[in-house]
């Protein structure tokens, strides 16, 4: 007959401490790997080019719903609810893109209620036609559909600019069709034909009026 061994309590009792250490150390690592996978990881504007152009463009149309606010007349009601519709579009591209939803960063451009900076003066309506305007200006997209148009805080509707990306030199002659708070904010169309592949803001760009 064969003998068979059997275990004494102490031993049981260590098998069973160790079973339950190595199981539990491994729900551990699994729940720690499932949690880490869950957590999204967003982006700021100091993080990403794509959520800096998105922040400035969420931040062109509060600052023009801003002055529409402060300065309201009988079309400022429809131009404010079109701009709200403009903003939750941005905030899907912030979230789809990964960035901060709802960040804004306002441009550096002047809002439509203030006056302008002296260069700035010099360089807007006043500038003729094939002279460069607005150095220094960072371009970004409104949001906006329809055919390429821009739209400025301080060239009057009908005026035509040419934006050229200088980083990709693209470029795309638009008229201006409506306010904002920066120098040129081209909609989504005018934007599309200048823009570099996953970008939302032009960093280096020459704005020149041409009509």
């Amino acid at each position: 007959m064969s003998r068979r061994r059997t275990l004494g309590p102490k031993k049981k009792l260590a098998l069973l401490v160790s079973a339950v250490t190595v199981a539990g150390g491994g729900a551990f690592v699994m729940a720690s790997t499932s949690n880490a996978s869950q957590t999204p990881t967003t982006k700021s504007a100091a993080d990403s080019t794509v959520c800096q152009g998105l922040a400035t463009a969420l931040g062109n149309n509060q600052k023009f719903i801003e002055g529409q606010r402060a300065s309201p007349d009988a079309q400022s009601e429809a131009r404010i609810a079109n701009r709200e519709a403009v903003i939750a579009e941005i905030e899907l591209k912030q979230e789809a893109s990964g960035c901060t939803v709802g960040e804004s960063a306002q441009d550096s451009q002047p809002a439509q209620s203030e006056q302008p900076a002296p260069d700035e003066q010099a360089g807007g309506d006043g500038a003729a036609a094939g002279e460069q305007v607005c150095n220094g200006s960072t371009v970004t997209l409104s949001g906006e559909d329809g055919a390429p148009a821009a739209s400025s805080n301080q060239f009057p509707a009908g005026t035509r600019l040419k934006v050229t990306n200088l980083d990709n030199s693209k470029s795309t002659t638009v008229e201006v069709t409506g306010v904002s708070g920066s120098c040129a904010l081209l909609n989504n169309a005018a934007f599309e034909q200048v823009r570099e592949p996953g970008k939302f803001l032009i960093r280096r760009a020459l704005i020149e009026k041409v009509g």
